[in-house]
């Protein structure tokens, strides 16, 4: 019995298909091709496919787009693509190019661009060239978000004012205070602003009257000084700073300060009536600083502590003892407590319950999570959750979390016990992780 093949389809019959689709459809198809190789492939498909590619708006040029290519400049084949669109909004491209490729790319489409996203750091070393990549950005103007990876500004870039420009993020820089300063004030309008991976920077001073939303991380030795000027601000998150200042918080909605390498000694802030989140990370906090935050917080309605020890100076110390009613009765919003080792176990001294008023009630806290690190006060410990149980009138959830909890120490097993025990009692509310 013999099979006969079926015959290919020829090529010229796809092709046909492909220039009948309606224009609508061709058009939804290339909108969702970005990456630049995806690109020069399509344009392959058809005629009628290669005319619709000057009417793309946004090229993707990713790391390793160039690896397999040789005999051809990665500025030459960007080039070519960039000249290419009639008006190209968005540009992202993360495989090496020099600068004078760069300017002239943004020669040709820096008026129409208002996204642009570059990877500059294979030249992190050669600081001439990275300073002319950033000069060469001014062509640009019109520009509403800037992304850079690995910035070396060693000068202020010769920029003018991007009045459109909203959203500025730098991943990776060294510079200095006076220089990131200077960089800024060309964009008068920024509301978003994200400094990640930041090197060489002692004393900031960020003014920018838009700001909305502020990311900042500090590398080194965690002794960065910050002040923010921004009325408009509405969410913070510090990493790496030891001195804080920010005296305009009238709208400010969340707020997060780390210091995993120093010791955060100072926070000035207005007044936090509109604070919904709070979050304090780090190995040491001066008490002061601590006390303060948890003063100005009395609205908050998701508070997440995690300070492993207190001290005004480099030694260690352990946290004072707190109150758990006149804690809760300074935050009657509190919703969601995120609590962790050392403030936990400051909650649970032994003279906190004592003489409970029998109106005492913790009136709108839902979700708590507690970690728990060691089984010394066990029952100290006990009774709090207990009472957190009992006054919190909507609490509907409890996570317990055993962390690192040394399994050689005698009572251990005892106080595990126990938190099943409790576990089991309240089963529709508590859980162990």
């Amino acid at each position: 019995m013999y099979h006969t093949r079926k015959p290919k389809t020829p090529l010229i019959f796809f092709i046909k298909k492909m220039d009948s689709l309606p224009d609508a459809i061709v058009q939804c198809i290339l909108i969702n091709i970005t990456n630049a190789k995806d690109v020069a492939s399509t344009s392959c498909v058809s005629k009628r496919w290669k005319e619709s590619i000057p009417y793309l708006n946004r090229l993707v040029f990713t790391r390793n787009m160039f690896d397999n290519l040789k005999n051809c400049s990665p500025d030459d084949v960007v080039g070519h693509m960039v000249s290419s669109i009639n008006r190209l909004e968005e540009l992202v491209v993360y495989c090496p190019f020099t600068g004078p490729g760069l300017s002239s790319w943004l020669s040709l489409a820096g008026p129409s661009l208002w996204r642009l996203e570059l990877k500059l750091d294979d030249n992190l070393i050669d600081m001439k060239s990275c300073s002319s990549k950033l000069d060469s950005i001014a062509a640009a103007i019109n520009l509403e978000s800037l992304k850079l990876w690995g910035v070396n500004m060693t000068h202020c870039p010769n920029w003018y004012i991007f009045h459109k420009l909203r959203n500025l993020e730098i991943v990776g820089t060294v510079t200095d205070d006076s220089i990131l300063h200077a960089a800024l004030m060309a964009f008068p309008n920024l509301s978003n602003l994200l400094l990640l991976g930041c090197e060489g920077l002692k004393h900031v001073f960020l003014e920018l009257p838009q700001l909305e939303v502020c990311n900042l991380d500090f590398n080194g030795l965690g002794n960065c000084s910050l002040t923010v000027n921004s009325p408009k601000l509405q969410h913070l998150q510090v990493q790496g700073c030891s001195w804080i200042r920010v005296p305009q918080t009238q709208l400010l909605r969340n707020l997060s300060i780390s210091n995993t390498s120093g010791r955060v000694i100072f926070v000035d802030f207005g007044k936090l009536v509109a604070l919904e989140s709070l979050e304090m990370r780090g190995v040491q906090w001066c008490w002061s600083a601590i006390n303060k935050m948890l003063q100005l917080a009395s609205e908050v309605k998701h508070l997440f502590m995690k300070v492993e020890f207190t001290g005004d100076s480099d030694a260690l110390q352990p946290f004072p003892e707190i109150d758990i009613v006149d804690f809760f009765n300074s935050h009657p919003k509190l919703i969601k407590f995120d609590i962790h080792g050392a403030m936990f176990a400051a909650l649970c001294q032994r003279n906190s319950l004592k003489n409970v008023d029998y109106r005492f009630m913790i009136p709108c806290l839902e979700e708590v999570v507690v970690t728990v690190r060691s089984p010394l006060n066990a029952e100290q410990k006990m009774s709090t959750l207990e009472s957190l149980i009992n006054y919190g009138k909507k609490l509907r959830k409890m996570r317990i979390k055993i962390l690192q909890m040394k399994s050689s120490h005698s009572s251990t097993d005892d106080f595990f016990e126990e938190i099943c025990r409790f576990t089991r009692m309240n089963r529709r509310i508590v859980s162990i992780e």
